[in-house]
């Protein structure tokens, strides 16, 4: 054998070799990746069905369940950060994700009903925001709005977010912007009730907010970053 023919096998020898191992090595990492986002699915499912366990005993007694509104609230919270580090892995338009989400709007949907029979019923005054955001490409500002949002909510752990995607096809979701007359002028905030359309700065979003709704709620040291 030739010295060139031996060098030729050689390097298609290594050639095979690197790609035998960049296969295996995006297999593995896929592997891993389907591991993770299964295993946050089963977290967010066997978290829902606590949830809606939760609403049921709120509903049950509603007076005197002020405490356990409140954690929900926060557990509300927490399986919604979940779910956006699902759809960065994933993709908004992922099947799985728009599933997730849509489970995700019908718990906030509810939490928001029942916190408003909870304010008529015992006298409570939540402060709540409705945000509506869009993922088609078309709303420049409502990354900044959603980061905006999530420090407040973090920083006053009793404000109440729910977020929504304007556009996600789901019939409580669609019957909800219906019943609140939300333009699709995006972003969009009922804040108490209070309609604002477009975000511009943190400053001028607090400024929405009811004189001295946000400082009955007790501010934790959260930064933004």
């Amino acid at each position: 054998m030739s010295i060139f023919t031996r060098n030729i096998l050689i390097a298609l020898g290594m050639t095979i070799l690197i790609v035998a191992t960049v296969i295996y090595a995006v297999g593995y990492l896929d592997r891993l990746r389907l591991a993770e986002i299964e295993t946050i699915q089963n977290t967010i499912s066997t978290e829902t069905f606590s949830l809606e366990t939760q609403f049921s005993l709120l509903e049950a007694a509603p007076c005197d369940s002020t405490a356990s509104s409140t954690t929900l609230s926060s557990e509300l919270a927490d399986l919604g950060n979940r779910l956006s580090f699902t759809e960065d892995q994933l993709g908004s338009s992922d099947a799985r994700v728009i599933q997730l989400k849509k489970q995700y709007y019908l718990l906030e949907i509810r939490d928001y009903l029942i916190n408003k029979k909870l304010a008529a019923a015992c006298g409570t005054k939540p402060v709540t925001v409705l945000y509506f955001y869009s993922n088609k490409g078309d709303c420049s500002d409502c990354e900044k709005a959603g980061y905006a949002l999530s420090y407040l909510r973090d920083t006053y752990p009793k404000l109440r977010v729910y977020s929504f995607d304007y556009y996600l096809d789901l019939g409580a979701l669609k019957t909800l912007i219906a019943v609140d007359k939300v333009k699709n002028t995006l972003p969009a905030f009922i804040i108490n009730g209070k309609y604002s359309y477009g975000f511009t700065s943190l400053a001028d979003l607090e400024k929405q907010f009811p004189k001295g709704a946000l400082a009955t709620s007790t501010p934790s040291t959260t930064v933004i970053n």
